[in-house]
């Protein structure tokens, strides 16, 4: 291999490693453990296949629908309605909201911030690009809690406790409107009403395609709720793409799916290991909560609920602290990742300010609602 050729696959690994971080470090965390507790029967017993099998099909789904470009012409019919950029920041936050609900917080990321872009770049309004992005950012989280799918993490607690459809609701609820509720008034008291004009464009998605994605995208919902066995959508979902969109399960977050299954082996490990159980075990003894959502703002919210399940059976907890969790530092969230990567591709230069009012705005956030959810959980 020559030098220019060597050089070109350093470039590939490095390029390879710096957006799948995640994956890498899940994998190696597995690797460590496995030292510890080598690869026996009981391994098997450490992944979710319903969780794996849920999340590839509601992701797959969602591609297939962002490729016909489903929800972006939706979303720009609702914000053209709006007529200045108070209203219009809002409705791109509630669009958020309303998209991290029903197709996770990363793709409504992926789907939605460019169209925040898209609004404030058109209509002159790009002081307002890094508060929009960073509202957007917060309700992709928050807005997520609120649906078994809303949020990876809460699809695999929603799964391994085997949680109620109304207690997941009722333990959510509160919580995801005191967030609504916050972003509401931060977006009223930081974003001016100036006239804002947006041009006409006439876009619709493909009627056909629509309907059967749409379709698809409800046999994926019940089979979340456990209406429907979930081996049914994994045959049925990926057959029909198959033949209407083969892209769109190449565009799988594989690394995503990965990821879960290297945090299942390290969880898993950590678990066998006596000192690791007891002392995760006596920590969450003292504040559930509390330590959940300290957590991810170290290891990220997805690991954080994966290792914490295997040593507490106090779920209503921990699914608030790995949800509330997703706001504070940078890495708390896959999402919050996305989002700056998102804003540097838009305005380079300008890390420092963004990363400023992040740390300002989000961790504001995290102390109002650890603060509520304390209350609400006494």
């Amino acid at each position: 291999m020559d030098l220019t050729a060597k050089q070109t696959a350093l470039q590939h690994a490095a390029a390879f490693a710096k957006k799948n971080a995640v994956m890498l470090v899940a994998m190696a965390a597995a690797a460590v453990t496995m030292l510890f507790v080598p690869p026996d029967g009981a391994y098997l017993g450490y992944f979710d296949g319903k969780t794996l099998a849920c999340l590839f099909c509601v992701l797959a789904v969602v591609c297939a629908l962002r490729d016909i470009r489903f929800f972006s012409i939706l979303a720009r019919r609702i914000v053209r309605r709006f007529r200045n950029t108070r209203a219009a920041i809002l409705a791109l936050v509630y669009i958020t909201f309303i998209g991290s609900m029903l197709i996770a917080n990363d793709m409504a990321l992926l789907t939605f911030l460019p169209l925040g872009y898209f609004v404030l770049e058109t209509a002159g309004r790009k002081k307002y690009m890094a508060f929009t992005f960073i509202m957007q950012n917060i309700a992709a989280n928050l807005g997520g809690m609120l649906t078994p799918f809303g949020n990876p993490q809460n699809l695999y607690l929603y799964s391994r406790f085997h949680i109620p459809d109304a207690e997941f609701f009722s333990v959510m609820a509160p919580h995801f409107l005191f967030a609504v509720a916050l972003i509401t008034v931060c977006c009223l008291v930081f974003v001016r009403p100036e006239p804002l004009s947006l041009p006409e464009e006439e876009i619709a998605p493909d009627r056909r395609r629509t309907a059967v994605y749409l379709a698809l995208f409800a046999l994926s919902v019940v089979m979340v709720f456990r209406i429907l066995p979930y081996w049914i959508g994994l045959i049925v979902i990926p057959a029909v793409l198959l033949f209407l969109d083969r892209e769109a399960l190449r565009q799988v977050d594989y690394p995503l799916l990965f990821t879960f299954a290297f945090f299942f082996v390290f969880s898993g490990n950590m678990a066998r290991i006596p000192a690791v159980s007891g002392f995760f075990s006596s920590l969450l003894e003292k504040s559930t909560l509390v330590v959940s959502t300290l957590s991810c703002q170290l290891i990220s919210n997805v690991p954080s609920a994966i290792l914490l399940s295997r040593f507490t059976e106090n779920y209503r907890e921990l699914l608030v602290g790995v949800n509330i969790g997703g706001v504070g530092t940078l890495i708390s969230s896959l999402a919050s990742l996305i989002t700056f990567r998102e804003y540097l591709r838009r305005e380079p230069g300008k890390a420092g300010r963004y990363l400023a009012l992040f740390s300002l705005f989000n961790f504001a956030f995290l102390l109002l609602m650890l603060g509520f959810a304390a209350l609400v959980t006494r």
